[in-house]
């Protein structure tokens, strides 16, 4: 699985990093960094993460070339 942030369109509401802290981080106020790789073993947590981000700048690629996006 591999994470794309559109850090464009981040607002740096940080519901992403309340939920998967492991992998999303604020850098100062609203500098989003992100591992972009994670262990698929986390993916309920990264798709939680996801799902909350009230712009949905977050995207989940398969890296089997299908890109999903995850909603609620």
């Amino acid at each position: 699985m591999r994470i794309v942030v559109d850090l464009n369109r981040c607002q740096g509401y940080a519901q992403c990093v309340f939920l998967a802290p492991e992998f999303f981080r604020l850098s100062g106020e609203e500098a989003l960094t992100y591992e972009p790789n994670p262990d698929d073993a986390r993916r309920l947590h990264v798709e939680r993460a996801v799902a909350a981000c009230p712009v949905q700048a977050i995207v989940i690629d398969r890296l089997d070339g299908a890109e999903r996006s995850v909603t609620s």
